[in-house]
């Protein structure tokens, strides 16, 4: 009962304080003996308008690209994703589109940073995110060797496939799973830089299949320059110049949009 009656007087005593003091005075008060309580509940009102936020603005990707070990200083996504928009007709207010350049790849590079994107990658695929995944020739030949792009001969119309058939990049189905079978006889997996491939040649190939489209000097993306970098510093490999190459997921849900978005890289 003692123990109330104090609390009792000390509230008291404090409102009383705050009667006599200024408007700066009473904030200044306040924020000193509150400001835990304030931020606390500042903190929970900001998370659960974000949460809202998120629920009700959600959209659906009506197209969702990757650019792989791009240079990101020469592309802007959102001026991409509006014009593809446009051009595709896509209602922005319906449906979000993405061009996504933060993911990276290099056989040499063991970062956290780049185990993460590769992660990444092969769990947005996995859930049928992606619709089209561009990149320079060896992370393109590690995908492909791993079985992640269509097969182009059945994904694409024949006129399409007509149209790009001095673009198609070829990888050797031979070889799949080459890796997995080394490790499981306790041998050293082949080194795939070490081979001496032209992936534009499927004569060179036991089984030849075609995954990718190289894009061609005069497209939109050749043209940002996003892959310059590649001629500049002379990147091989395989023993063949490094170029940029466009494919397909084997999970893309959106093939028609990919078909339009092949079509605005040469508009």
């Amino acid at each position: 009962m003692s123990t109330q009656m104090s609390m009792h007087g000390e509230i008291k005593e404090q409102h009383q304080k705050m009667k006599d003091m200024t408007l700066k005075g009473k904030f200044s008060y306040f924020w000193y003996y509150y400001r835990m309580h304030t931020l606390v509940i500042l903190f929970v009102t900001a998370l659960t308008a974000v949460f809202i936020y998120q629920v009700t603005h959600n959209k659906d990707y009506a197209f969702y690209a990757v650019v792989m070990n791009a240079d990101t200083s020469r592309i802007n996504d959102v001026e991409w994703c509006d014009a593809f928009a446009e051009y595709a007709q896509i209602d922005t207010d319906e449906f979000s589109l993405a061009l996504d350049t933060s993911f990276m790849y290099s056989s040499t590079d063991i970062s956290q940073y780049s185990i993460s994107s590769m992660e990444k990658l092969l769990v947005m695929v996995q859930t049928r995110q992606i619709d089209v995944i561009t990149a320079d020739t060896e992370a393109f030949e590690n995908y492909a060797q791993n079985e992640l792009f269509l097969n182009l001969e059945t994904a694409l119309p024949k006129d399409v496939l007509e149209k790009y058939k001095d673009y198609l990049y070829y990888t050797d189905a031979s070889t799949f799973g080459a890796s997995d079978a080394a490790y499981e006889a306790g041998t050293e997996p082949p080194d795939p830089a070490q081979y001496v491939i032209d992936h534009h040649d499927p004569s060179s190939m036991e089984k030849p299949v075609p995954v990718g489209i190289y894009l061609p000097a005069g497209s939109r993306l050749s043209e940002t320059g996003c892959y310059e970098y590649l001629e500049l510093n002379e990147t091989t490999y395989q023993g063949y110049p490094s170029e940029a190459v466009l494919g397909i997921p084997v999970t893309c849900e959106h093939l028609d949009t990919v078909l339009q978005f092949l079509s605005f890289l040469e508009a």
